[in-house]
């Protein structure tokens, strides 16, 4: 059998309206002072990606519309639900208060694996990514539910924040749907 690709007109995709009325897969991302404009946009194209609820911007973050962003989000900006706030910890407050369970993807003491982090079906998540250089803020680490780590093995110990991104939110979005049902 020969693989034939598919051109894009046979992907099903959805239009930005189809895309808002979409069910999302409950979690959100927060971006804590992101340098870099194609980061921003390649998380802009995850979250479409995986039906992600929103993104907050905080801090240095740059926000739409930028050329730089949109050279790698594609036009995920006109999809996906976004909002600006200059300080991530006041995101991390709010979204508790509303139970958000809120957790930072960073190296730290007491962190969790993240293919060890069992997600809990009635919950509504918050994943936060960090600063290319710095990592996510101490004070928001420390005012996390808890600190999930991607567990690596060579050299480096340190992922692009766009591919962190990619690798956590692909997680959650196969917990999370498995759970509900929505995965074969």
């Amino acid at each position: 059998m020969k693989h034939r690709k598919l051109k894009n007109s046979e992907l099903d995709r959805l239009d930005v309206d189809g895309f808002k009325e979409a069910e999302k897969t409950r979690l959100t991302i927060i971006l804590d002072n992101i340098r870099s404009l194609n980061n921003i946009g390649s998380v802009f194209r995850t979250a479409d990606a995986f039906l992600i609820e929103k993104i907050y911007l905080c801090g240095i973050t740059a926000t739409p519309p930028h050329k730089d962003i949109q050279k790698t989000a594609l036009g995920a900006t006109d999809s996906m639900a976004w909002e600006y706030a200059e300080n991530t910890l006041d995101v991390v407050t709010k979204l508790q208060e509303e139970g958000v369970f809120v957790a930072s993807i960073e190296q730290a003491e007491l962190t969790v694996p993240l293919h060890e982090f069992s997600v809990q079906p009635a919950l509504h998540y918050a994943v936060i990514f960090g600063n290319e250089v710095k990592g996510v803020q101490q004070k928001v680490v420390s005012a996390s539910d808890v600190v999930i780590e991607i567990p690596q093995y060579g050299t480096k110990h340190s992922l692009n924040i766009s591919v962190s991104c990619g690798v956590v939110v692909w997680d959650f979005f196969c917990k999370l749907n498995e759970i509900r049902g929505k995965l074969a």
